[in-house]
């Protein structure tokens, strides 16, 4: 098992803050922050809410895989309500945008509300999210919705740490091996699963089959 090298990373929230509703898209991503705050101390409690993913045999098992690390780390895990119709009529019009294009902004914002919403109801001041970790996500475009998604409720703070830095992305995929997480092969929505796949198809590739992809520590 490889040591991490981004866990003794001073970490102090905003206003001094003591605990944190992190949002999670999955267990890879999430991983390597959970982890970092978890040996930092931090208290945080993992917000699921990921209407977006399609269909809903991939959400399942991603939240499931979310769920196991957690109960691993003991970290309190909210499930979120999986109403993917609410997120089709939100997307409505942007069906054809491209990744990273205003249709993922809109995604994430409406996540980042409910987070919020959740955060607010329930004595958390600060939010984050570990979806900008990843290199297929614009850090900024995350940001940007979280703070927008924040600025809803009083005294909400969106905390934009970078977490690729300090050896952040290195360690997500370390973990991930490590644990053998399930090996997502899209963002999540129906339309990353489309454009996947017409990609393939172009690239003589075969199609994406769902719970078909795992890490494993031996690679």
């Amino acid at each position: 098992m490889s040591q991490p090298n981004n866990v003794d990373i001073d970490l102090s929230l905003p206003g001094g803050e003591k605990k944190v509703l992190l949002h999670s898209c999955c267990a890879p991503c999430s991983g390597s922050v959970m982890e970092m705050l978890h040996h930092n101390g931090v208290e945080m409690t993992i917000f699921f809410y990921n209407p977006n993913i399609h269909p809903e045999k991939e959400y399942e098992i991603r939240k499931n895989e979310n769920i196991r690390y957690a109960e691993k780390k003991g970290i309190p895990f909210v499930d979120g309500d999986y109403d993917p119709g609410h997120w089709f009529e939100k997307m409505k019009g942007h069906e054809w945008d491209p990744e990273r294009g205003e249709r993922c902004g809109m995604c994430f914002e409406m996540r980042f509300v409910e987070t919020a919403k959740y955060a607010h109801e329930h004595g958390f001041n600060v939010i984050t999210s570990c979806l900008g970790i990843s290199r297929w996500k614009d850090f900024a475009q995350v940001t940007a919705a979280g703070e927008r998604a924040a600025s809803r409720f009083p005294g909400m703070t969106y905390w934009d740490f970078n977490w690729r830095k300090n050896g952040g992305a290195a360690r997500m995929y370390d973990l991930a091996k490590e644990e053998e997480f399930y090996q997502q092969q899209y963002c999540g929505c129906i339309y990353s699963l489309r454009d996947t796949n017409k990609w393939r198809k172009q690239n003589g590739r075969p199609l994406v089959i769902i719970g078909n992809d795992w890490y494993s520590h031996e690679t």
